[in-house]
């Protein structure tokens, strides 16, 4: 038996999604608005997909997901046909690029860039839904196409306020990780799939050593570790040779990049496979030294190991060297923001031939946090110009204040709430951060005058009135109704 209540929705956002307001929304379209004229200049065209695709189309690309529909959100339409959200920007780029194939030049260069969804538990920093900002090239098989995209990844984080110094993209290779497989004895090119969980653990193992250090991964990859909670972690078993040469691998970054592929070229024997990555790095290593790139800014690094599984080739990471402090107060690298590499069979799902790609994605977000931990972003942003209401009679002569103030360019706009409360007209202005009130009375109209009021310097006496530097610069002037495009604008300046 109902009691009578009216049961009412929660106000609350779902879990793992989180809401964007105002600065921040400002903040990200800045920023991919500078990377998307890095991107146009390197010849890259936009590309928008639907946000919805089919869960064939998406294919099982999404790593350790222990989920229902394989970590994307899914269902069925009227047609019993399976459809789900984008988990990534990659997925329906190869669609794409199989389905209008007779009508796109080739190579396809594309940029993309928009929010994703993923079906996973959400956590601290960790999001079901977040933006992706990714360019590929699709049908160039030169490795020239792997070295141009971490060259425009390299020119965005800059463009977007980086500094040269505060970031470095490190490139290595799979096949060369393959080749010390091969030589290390856990990777038989007969049987691909013999010592597939070897090969899982050492390559989990490579991407913890910033973490573990040499011992640590050495342990990994021998009979397994033991952490300081006391819980094991097995290992892969390899013998004292097999390990050798594998930490050989994670310690073959030399100063420059042709000094690693010579050492990377000693590790991988005989191996086939090996010899094709360390000549397809030393192609881009020359490709990038010819255009100005050195080591300062892009890198061979063999530590790259994030995402091999999914790579057939050429991977690369953009990670930011600056040190933040984490929660507990620790200093600690910012870490990457961007990663990528070539991809030469994720189209052939669809085709059944193999048509080579390489592309980037950039974490949108974790980009914008850098910037702001660089102090290049998130400050307050500015609000409007708050023009106010003083007789509710005359709003068509306070519309057409703002309508001027806005075709001069001027973000302004007209009090709409209740104009009875003075007072809250200006704590309105100051909760929209606005940088001035406009003030016009029956005196002032009479007299062909409008206030201003100076907000932001208001703000500053209000918090210290002995500030030497304020004295001479009043807080609120008036002036002619004729000059108030002129006079705001003065205001404003900085």
């Amino acid at each position: 038996m109902s009691d009578g209540k009216i049961r009412r929705p929660k106000a609350e956002t779902p879990k793992g999604f989180r809401d964007y307001f105002g600065a921040e929304v400002t903040e990200r379209k800045a920023m991919l608005d500078a990377i998307t004229g890095v991107y146009h200049r390197y010849g890259f065209d936009p590309l928008e997909t639907s946000a919805v695709e089919t869960v064939e189309a998406l294919g099982k690309f999404l790593p350790d997901v222990d989920r229902p529909n394989e970590g994307v959100f899914a269902w069925q339409d009227e047609d019993k046909d399976w459809m789900a959200l984008r988990y990534d920007l990659t997925a329906p780029l190869a669609r794409v690029a199989a389905q209008f194939r007779n009508d796109l030049p080739s190579p396809y260069r594309r940029y993309a860039m928009g929010p994703v969804w993923r079906n996973e538990k959400p956590g601290p920093g960790r999001f079901r839904q977040f933006y992706q900002c990714d360019a590929d090239t699709v049908g160039a098989p030169s490795v020239a196409a792997d070295a141009e995209i971490c060259a425009m990844l390299a020119d965005a984080l800059e463009t977007v306020g980086i500094p040269r110094g505060d970031y470095v993209v490190k490139v290595n290779n799979r096949k060369v990780l393959n080749g010390v497989m091969e030589t290390a004895g856990v990777l038989d090119p007969a049987n691909p799939e013999r010592f597939a969980e070897e090969r899982g653990i050492v390559l989990r193992a490579i991407d913890k050593i910033d973490r573990l250090g040499d011992e640590g991964v050495r342990a990994l990859l021998g009979a397994g570790r033991k952490d300081e909670s006391g819980d094991f972690t097995k290992g892969a078993g390899l013998g004292a040779e097999q390990a050798e040469i594998v930490m050989g691998f994670t310690s073959a970054r030399r100063d420059t990049g042709m000094a690693t592929v010579a050492r990377l070229r000693e590790l991988i024997g005989t191996s086939t496979i090996g010899a094709e990555g360390v000549a397809e790095l030393e192609t881009i290593a020359g490709l990038l030294d010819a255009q100005g790139y050195g080591a300062d800014r892009i890198m061979l690094d063999p530590g790259v190991v994030r995402g091999l599984g999914y790579y057939t080739g050429p991977v690369y990471e953009a990670e930011l060297t600056f040190q933040i402090t984490d929660e507990k107060g620790r200093p600690r690298n910012f870490g990457s923001v961007a990663g990528g590499g070539r991809y030469d069979d994720l189209v052939k799902r669809f085709t059944g031939q193999s048509v080579p790609a390489t592309g980037v994605s950039i974490g949108v977000d974790r980009l914008l946090a850098a910037l702001r931990a660089k102090g290049r972003t998130g400050g307050e942003g500015a609000g409007p110009v708050v023009v106010t209401v003083m007789d509710r009679d005359r709003m068509a002569d306070y519309m057409a204040m703002v309508g001027e103030l806005r075709q001069a360019g001027i973000r302004a706009e007209v009090y709409l709430g209740n104009p009875k409360n003075f007072g809250n007209q200006l704590k309105y202005a100051d909760k929209r951060q606005s940088p001035v009130a406009v003030i016009q009375g029956g005196n002032e109209q009479a007299a062909g005058t409008v206030i201003l009021k100076d907000l932001v310097l208001g703000a500053k006496i209000a918090e210290s009135a002995t500030l030497e530097e304020w004295k001479d610069r009043p807080a609120q002037v008036e002036v002619p109704r004729g000059d108030l495009v002129v006079a705001v604008r003065k205001m404003l300046a900085p």
